[in-house]
């Protein structure tokens, strides 16, 4: 397939669209029902219709473009240029009880599966604002909230670490004594150590491509990545794309310094 790029202009429509369906879940947050999947999981009509409206959006934009949701799947084409992967809301466990700190990811893959762009929109979690909404176009600036994202320099200490709630008991904090902070988003909580000064690291327990995909393209921004427990980097492989299988195991988020050594100092019992 010949070398296609994706115009600015309609990112811009399709990052708009994204925040108005973002403030519409959070306009129907407070009399949503929950549902439940076969596996257990957490369903709502909002998952359904978001993922439906920017699914028909960036086929419309994009008809070269891969499309992979969590509420619905599409064929998958090896051959084309970028694959979009959607999470139309993450969290939805938290965002059906009432809660905050649930967003609407999409990540943006190459043809040789980097992660390079990224919109996340968060209505009901914010740097002191209401609102957090995150903009990465492949080959441009990083914005938050309107604003280029600037992450500041940190020393080599690991203080305080994000993680997800789940398993975590089986990981090991003995030798560890900062602070864990956890929230119901892995998207947001992946991202932490990009857009919050005193977060170093994030855990993460084995999870899907949507939960990962626009978070890791926003670390790779900045220089850090997403390492599992054997410090090989996660990589989207078929059976993440093509079988929508969870990531091969733990993760963890930070520069590789800060990532190995918090392998050693938070490690992972199965």
């Amino acid at each position: 397939m010949e070398n296609i790029s994706l115009e600015k202009g309609k990112l811009e429509s399709l990052y708009e669209h994204t925040i108005a369906l973002s403030r519409y879940a959070r306009a129907r947050q407070k009399n949503i029902k929950r549902e439940f999947k076969s596996d257990g999981s957490v369903l709502t009509e909002t998952d359904l219709y978001i993922s439906k409206e920017i699914s028909k959006m960036i086929k419309k934009l994009f008809p070269f473009a891969n499309v992979i949701s969590e509420e619905d799947e599409s064929e998958f084409n090896p051959e084309s240029p970028y694959t979009f992967i959607l999470d139309p809301i993450d969290g939805t466990d938290v965002y059906s009880q009432g809660m905050p700190s649930f967003a609407t990811a999409l990540g943006i893959l190459d043809k040789d599966r980097n992660p390079v762009g990224a919109i996340i929109c968060a209505p009901r979690f914010g740097i002191g604002e209401e609102e957090l909404s995150i903009r990465l176009f492949p080959g441009e600036e990083c914005f938050i909230n309107s604003e280029i994202l600037v992450s500041g320099e940190k020393d080599d200490e690991i203080r305080q670490i994000m993680m997800t709630s789940h398993d975590i008991a089986r990981y090991d904090f003995s030798a560890f004594d900062g602070k864990i902070r956890t929230i119901g988003s892995s998207i947001l909580h992946i991202i932490s150590p990009v857009i919050f000064p005193q977060i170093d690291a994030a855990i993460t327990q084995p999870c899907y491509a949507w939960d990962i995909a626009a978070s890791h393209a926003v670390l790779r921004h900045y220089g850090m990545d997403i390492f599992y427990s054997d410090g090989t980097g996660l990589e989207y492989s078929d059976d993440m794309l093509i079988g929508r299988k969870k990531c091969r195991g733990t993760t963890y988020s930070s520069t590789r310094e800060k990532a190995y050594h918090l392998m050693r100092l938070v490690p992972f019992r199965p």
